[in-house]
C-alpha cells in the first residue's frame, strides 16, 4: 500500500512539474500573455501613425497650399520672383 501512495505522489509531483515548467505550461501561457500585451500596444502606436498619415496624405490630396507648403520646407523650393534665404545656424 506504501508503494502505491509514493508511487501516486510521485506521479502527481511531476504532473505538477510538466504543468508549471512543461510545454505549454502556466509559466509559458504568463509569457506569451505578456507578449500579447506589449503587441498591443505596438499596435495601438502604429494605428495611430497610421492615422496621422492617412490625414496627412488627404490632406495633400485635396489641398494645393498643403503641397506648397511641404515643397518649400523640404525641399527648399520658392516661388518666382522670391529671394531664398538660408539661415548659417
Amino acid at each position: 500500500m506504501k508503494f502505491i501512495i509514493a508511487g501516486l505522489v510521485i506521479i502527481l509531483l511531476l504532473l505538477q512539474l510538466r504543468l508549471w515548467k512543461g510545454d505549454g505550461g502556466v509559466m509559458e501561457v504568463i509569457a506569451l500573455h505578456k507578449k500579447v500585451k506589449e503587441q498591443e500596444v505596438q499596435v495601438g502606436v502604429l494605428e495611430e501613425r497610421n492615422h496621422q498619415l492617412e490625414a496627412e496624405v488627404q490632406d495633400l490630396k485635396n489641398r494645393l497650399d498643403a503641397i506648397e507648403e511641404r515643397a518649400r520646407a523640404d525641399l527648399g523650393m520658392v516661388r518666382k520672383g522670391e529671394t531664398f534665404y538660408q539661415d548659417a545656424s
